[in-house]
Formats: C-alpha cells, sequence, structure tokens
C-alpha cells in the first residue's frame, strides 16, 4: 500500500492515496499504521478520496472533488482536522492531483466543504466561524481548570492556564477529565496561556491540546481556532488575527463574520509501501 508522510506545525499524518475508495481501511490497520514503534507513526490518517466514492463524500461530490477521511490514530473518526486539512490540500497539489486556479479550492470533510488557498509556504484553510456555546472544567490530577466549549465542527475545551503556573509544566500524560454529559462524544483540550504582543496581529497565546482519540499533539488546528476565538472574546472582539504558538510551531488564525482562516506550514515529508503483512492491527 502506497503511503505519504506529512506534517503541519508538528501535527503528523500517514496520508493513503485512495481516489476510488477501494481500500480495506478498518480502525485496527488505522491504528498499526500510527503506531509510533511497530507502523509509520502518525496523530491520524488522511484518506485520499474521491468525494463521489466515499459513502460519507458523496452528498458533497457536487461541491469538491476530494473528500478528506480523516481517522485519529486510535481508529476513531474525527469530523474534521485543521492542520490534516491543510496538509491533504498539499498532498493534492504536490502529487497533480489538483491545480489551483484563482478561486479557493473546495475538500469535503465530515464537517462539511472548506476551501483552500495557498500563501507561499503555507497553507491556509477556511472553515466554519467558531461557535462559543457554553462553559466545562478540564481536570488533570488535582488541578481543575474552567474553560469555554468550542465548536469548531468538532468539540473543543479551552481552559486558560492561572498565573503562576507553567504551561509546559502540566501533565499530558493522560487524557483530562471532563463532563461526559457536556461532551458525549469527548473533546479536545487545549490549554492556553497569553504570549507577548506580535506585530500586525490582534492578539498572541501559547497553546497545548490533548486531543481526544490522539493523546497530546504538537499542534491542532482547529483547536488554535477555538482558542483564537476565545481570545477575541477576551479581548471584546468578535472578529480579528490572532497569533497561536503550539509546540510544532506558530499558526495563524483569523475570525471573520462568517468563517474562520487557518494559515501556517503544510509539508510532505517522505513516500513510500507499506508492508501490510508486517503491521500488526
Amino acid at each position: 500500500m502506497e503511503f505519504t508522510k506529512g506534517h503541519g506545525t508538528g501535527n503528523d499524518f500517514v496520508i493513503l492515496p485512495d481516489p476510488d475508495g477501494a481500500l480495506d481501511l478498518t480502525p485496527g490497520l488505522v491504528a498499526a499504521l500510527c503506531d509510533r514503534r511497530r507502523g509509520i507513526g502518525g496523530d491520524g490518517v488522511l484518506r485520499v478520496v474521491r468525494a463521489a466514492k466515499h459513502p460519507e463524500g458523496a452528498a458533497l461530490a457536487g461541491e469538491a472533488e476530494w473528500f478528506m477521511d480523516y481517522w485519529n490514530s486510535d481508529g476513531s473518526f474525527a469530523e474534521m482536522c485543521g492542520n490534516g486539512a491543510r496538509v491533504f490540500v498539499r498532498y493534492l497539489l504536490e502529487t497533480g492531483l489538483v491545480t489551483l486556479g484563482d478561486a479557493a479550492l473546495p475538500v469535503a470533510t465530515r464537517a462539511g466543504v472548506v476551501r483552500a488557498r495557498v500563501e507561499g509556504a503555507d497553507v491556509a484553510v477556511e472553515m466554519r466561524r467558531p461557535q462559543l456555546y457554553g462553559t466545562a472544567t478540564a481536570t488533570l490530577g488535582e488541578l481543575t481548570l474552567a474553560g469555554a466549549a468550542v465548536d469548531v465542527g468538532n468539540p473543543h475545551l479551552v481552559c486558560a492556564v492561572p498565573a503562576g503556573l507553567a504551561l509546559p509544566g502540566l501533565d499530558l500524560t493522560r487524557a483530562p477529565d471532563v463532563d461526559p454529559a457536556v461532551f458525549p462524544s469527548g473533546v479536545n483540550v487545549e490549554f492556553t496561556t497569553p504570549g507577548e504582543p506580535v506585530d500586525g496581529t490582534d492578539g498572541h497565546v501559547l497553546m497545548r491540546v490533548y486531543e481526544r482519540g490522539s493523546a497530546e499533539t504538537l499542534s491542532c488546528g482547529t483547536g488554535t481556532c477555538a482558542v483564537a476565538a476565545v481570545a477575541l472574546r477576551d479581548a471584546g472582539r468578535d472578529t480579528g488575527t490572532v497569533t497561536v504558538d503550539v509546540p510544532g510551531g506558530r499558526l495563524t488564525v483569523t475570525v471573520t463574520d462568517d468563517s474562520c482562516w487557518l494559515s501556517g506550514p503544510a509539508v510532505l515529508v517522505a513516500t513510500g509501501q507499506v508492508i501490510l503483512a508486517a503491521l500488526h492491527p
């Protein structure tokens, strides 16, 4: 089976070309591919399939040719992945599956159609505007933090870390405890502290994230969008641009009246063949 490895600010993915939806992709196979010792290693799998050839993408085939079939590293599905979408677009362009014209490139996802554009070395994707819809808490050991619940096509809980507590010192080796009544399908939890001002932006935030289905990752695109929306709200703004630094690098989020643009590097690092018989699903 052919594969490509790529990442967006360290959020890494195994990319599987499957234009006609012929691969028998299972949760066990996805988990085996993402295993960092026995497989290729990744935060998730991006299957590149024509929307018309995938049951969840067929309804969107009139709007987008390609469907991003995204799986978390544990073999579960995710509705949306911002960094994954940016890497997905980089793959489509580098392999000649699409050519970029003046209009933004549409990509079908489980959260609907997103649009993408290339900005030099960066890829930007336009997603739905984050919706803040309530409050909840996340508990790490004896530490409980209040947070804002945010919908970016998938669920997020954005928790500010109190002054005096270092963001790098948080123990994210285990999933934070959250209220399953509030998040029945699980939630990505972001932990934030303010950063120094960055010229040309309306805010600067430092972030770590524990992603449902993938544990702590170096970056989370939809998570940065959620964090930016909360930062703008706290600054008394409805729209604006926020710089978000994650352990894997820097992303820029621009929230408009009706959407959210996520921009940053998207890199393909290797191609090869998977020896399926050597995996341990």
